[in-house]
């Protein structure tokens, strides 16, 4: 039997209103896949995770969930991770917009 992804975390995107998210809202969707990419440099936070839509960069994981994603990202295990938007909420306050939620895929040589 094959496995499928399993969820991880469910969150909605911190900084939203202070990056590029207000110029990519118009093009989000539910179930649009999104990058992780680790900032292992971030001054504020040193488990700090940036949430990317092509070249938009939308936000960061919340320091609450990100500290376990950021050591399989350190390690290099970027593709154990998808991550997609499971809600979008235009009228909600600018840090509650959009919804994410992360899976951990199979292992492929299964």
């Amino acid at each position: 039997m094959k496995t499928k992804n399993r969820h991880y975390s469910t969150f909605h995107i911190a900084g939203f209103s202070y990056w590029e998210g207000c110029m990519a809202f118009n093009e989000l969707k539910i179930g649009t896949e999104l990058t992780l990419v680790r900032e292992d440099d971030n001054k504020f936070d040193p488990y700090a995770i940036a949430i990317y839509y092509g070249e938009y960069k939308l936000g960061f994981i919340p320091r609450a969930e990100n500290h376990e994603i950021s050591k399989f990202l350190e390690l290099g295990y970027s593709d154990l991770f998808e991550v997609r938007i499971n809600k979008l909420s235009p009228d909600a306050h600018l840090e509650n917009q959009v919804g994410v939620i992360v899976y951990i895929k199979p292992n492929k040589a299964e």
